[in-house]
């Protein structure tokens, strides 16, 4: 592996970073908010706060405050954000103060929570910041004591020169630090040299979390706060005609009653402007209860919507995108699937000739899986605050990426852009959901006709049936074997509704000669959204239970036949796109088999699994262990490896694999999302299953394979494989295979 280069200059600094792989290009520089600003260092925040950069202020009393840029969503990036510029100031990271950034682009430029990339977006960016802020208070401190810079050092927030034993905090410095150029060349530290990453930190708002402290969108209040809700189409393929709000608007506390169209006629949207519904009818009044009762006595009429084309923004391009009319059904959708599998799909790759190996075959291995929509279900359900006056629209929102919402904004409020001020809440949960921000400019409509501050809640049945759900999917793997019991030839087709979560490129691409892989989508009404590892959630269920099915047909050991397929990449690459590691997938499957004391759980009666899945630019390998329980599997054990590079907090990413682990088992078991003549049949939890806690496993044993590499996705990579492991444990402890998901509904017939 190449050294880490020990400098880092502004023009290095100076990139266009593709976000998620999927070619949306964000262009921006993290140098930019290092550059001192004499005018800002004389307008503190507080009085005693003196700014060094946008990341960073100091106290005369030496406290320091780093600001944490990113939306924190769960992941525990609001400690391990900080915790990189922490490292390179050189400071105890226990007299740190961290608070959330607001949306603040000039300041933070790139504010971003998804695709498992914030800490490998941030991992040189955050740490220069901090190497560039340790190095200005040195200078501060030459300057002052008129010695050379290099004779100084740095420990525990203050700057030592040893020859002539003189100290001073970094607030005695901060002020005259604030004020210097900032230095072309910013050493930062080696790996070896890290004191504070790779070191276990608990959450920073961990105790507020857990004692009630506002955090959350809806927690917020303002003096002369209205509360609104909306009232949607109860099905899809649906739209308003009409209303009537006498009744409704004669109740206690109701303010007024009126229709919205969120988006205006003939906006152009881009890739995260997704909507259902987009003609809605407002109830706005005093408090919660009063607004709920309202919605009620609304009189709504709804009328089939038409079939329509639109152009929308796709990651730097655009294409065209169809809404069929009618009422979808998901016995519908599974009718259309089948159909589509029996036809000729778009080619996605193609090695060799995998069509005259299964001429020859001597035997064929096929197998056909399905999932549903899931609704995404965080426990906060989408909130949002908003203030709209001729001097500013101001919001408190949950928003995964606030950048992507401005031009939405300005467009469809008629704001100036510098005229936007978003405040950050936390979120309770988001998985992909509040990447699309659609609410805020619901909340925005309202305040501006109401002319006032107002709090637009959704219930949990407004979360679960305003629609934006994971795609709905199939996809069959064939595998052609001769007589030597040797697979001679992969074959893979599928699709979904409305888009395909087949990756063409990655394991089992690149292991066998012949390979084919194929992709084709059905238009709906019904709209999708990114879900936590999108796609992968999926495809990586499937192909790992068929890896699995496969290597017990010609009768080899499931660990040892994935890893016997991964060293064929690497002695006969096939193919030019494979976009794996071969050596980092070998590794996870390895030492899970160590960890998992895998041969010895073949020698007893326990029911196990395996699978391992690469996404995200991340490895997993899971071993569930479980036993049948009365109408429920008991996940007795989960052992866990992942390759992910660098772990800058092992606590709170040991928190995220548990939860990921957590969250695929209880999706694969028990969720489902189906609609009948286009209304969803779930709207709450009493009808839409969830894990619970007594169904989670007993324990989780997370494992992180040590190296040097820079850090690479982790919130999402180990949800994937682990519904394969599920799947590939049940069918040891029921005899029979599971392709359809929901598992629950096989486990009861």
């Amino acid at each position: 592996m190449e050294e880490e280069k020990k400098t880092y200059s502004r023009r290095s600094f100076l990139k266009v970073t593709s976000i998620s792989g999927g070619g949306m290009l964000i262009g921006f520089s993290w140098m930019a908010n290092l550059m001192p600003n004499i005018a800002l260092s004389k307008e503190h925040p507080t009085k005693d706060w003196i700014k060094l950069t946008g990341f960073i202020e100091i106290n005369a009393l030496n406290e320091i405050k780093l600001y944490s840029p990113n939306p924190e969503i769960g992941t525990n990036v609001m400690t391990s954000l900080p915790m990189l510029i922490a490292e390179e100031l050189d400071i105890e990271w226990e007299t740190v103060i961290v608070e959330q950034g607001n949306y603040d682009t000039p300041r933070f430029k790139s504010q971003f929570t998804g695709g498992s990339m914030a800490i490998n977006m941030a991992w040189i960016p955050l740490r220069t910041a901090g190497a560039t802020a340790r190095q200005m208070l040195m200078q501060a401190a030459a300057n002052q004591w008129n010695v050379p810079l290099k004779e100084l050092t740095t420990t525990k927030g203050a700057v030592y020169h040893s020859a002539t034993s003189r100290s001073l905090s970094y607030g005695a410095l901060a002020a005259a630090a604030s004020i210097l150029p900032i230095p072309d060349k910013v050493p930062i530290k080696q790996n070896t040299e890290f004191s504070l990453i790779g070191t276990h930190q608990k959450n920073v708002v961990g105790k507020k979390i857990v004692t009630g402290k506002p955090l959350y969108t809806l927690d917020y209040q303002e003096e002369g706060m209205l509360i609104a809700m909306a009232i949607h189409p109860p099905a899809f393929g649906m739209q308003l005609k009409s209303f009537n709000a006498a009744d409704a608007l004669k109740m206690p506390g109701i303010k007024d009653i009126f229709d919205i169209k969120v988006y205006k006629e003939g906006y152009e949207k881009n890739a995260l402007d997704t909507i259902n519904f987009n003609h809605l009818v407002i109830v706005a009044g005093q408090t919660i209860w009063e607004v709920m009762n309202a919605r009620k006595k609304v009189k709504v009429v709804w009328e089939p919507i038409k079939e329509s084309k639109e152009i929308v923004g796709v990651w730097g391009g655009k294409k065209e995108e169809l809404t069929p009319a009618g009422l979808e059904s998901t016995e519908g959708h599974l009718k259309k699937m089948h159909e589509m599998q029996k036809k000729q799909g778009k080619i996605l790759r193609r090695d060799g000739n995998p069509e005259f190996e299964f001429e020859q075959a001597h035997q064929i291995l096929e197998r056909t899986y399905t999932a549903p929509f899931l609704a995404h279900n965080p426990m906060e359900p989408i909130s949002c605050f908003s203030h709209i006056t001729d001097e500013k629209a101001f919001f408190v929102a949950p928003i995964q990426i606030p950048e992507f919402i401005k031009q939405n904004i300005v467009a469809n409020l008629d704001v100036a852009a510098e005229k936007i001020e978003i405040k950050l809440a936390r979120m309770g949960g988001a998985f992909g959901r509040r990447l699309y921000g659609h609410y805020m400019i619901e909340a925005g409509l309202i305040s501006k006709k109401m002319k006032a501050p107002i709090k637009l809640i959704y219930t949990r049945e407004d979360e679960m049936t305003a629609g934006l759900y994971r795609p709905s999917y199939m996809v069959s793997y064939k595998a052609a074997i001769d007589k030597n019991n040797t697979v001679t030839a992969i074959h893979i087709k599928g699709g979904g509704i409305p888009e395909s979560a087949i990756h063409e490129n990655r394991f089992p691409a690149g292991a066998f000669d012949n390979y084919l892989a194929e992709g084709w989508e059905i238009p709906s009404n019904i709209n999708v959204a990114a879900f936590r590892a999108p796609g992968s959630n999926f495809i990586a269920a499937a192909e790992q239970s068929f890896l699995d099915e496969l290597s017990e047909k010609i009768g080899k050991d499931p660990i040892d036949y994935r890893i016997e397929l991964l060293q064929r990449t690497k002695e006969k690459s096939i193919g030019k796109n494979n976009d794996y590691d071969a050596d980092r997938y070998i590794g996870v499957l390895k030492k899970v088999k160590e960890e998992s004391d895998w041969e010895n759980l073949k020698l007893t009666d326990k029911k196990y699994g395996v699978a391992a899945y690469f996404c995200h630019q991340s490895y997993v390998a899971h071993v569930v262990e479980l036993s049948l329980g009365e109408g429920a599997p008991i996940i007795e054990k989960v052992t866990t490896v992942i390759d992910c590079g660098i772990v800058v907090n092992p606590e709170g990413a040991k928190n995220m694999v548990e939860g990921a682990v957590v969250d695929g088992i209880g999706n694969s078991l028990f969720g489902a999302l189906t609609v009948k003549n286009g209304k969803p049949e779930q709207q709450n939890f009493d009808q839409y299953r969830i894990i619970r806690h007594n169904e989670a496993p007993k324990k989780i044993d997370v494992h992180f394979i040590k190296n040097d590499i820079n850090p690479t996705g982790l919130g999402e990579p180990p949800f994937p494989p682990v519904i394969a492991a599920l799947a590939n444990a049940l069918y040891k402890a029921t005899g029979k295979r599971f392709y359809n998901q929901p598992f629950q509904n096989d486990l009861n017939n």
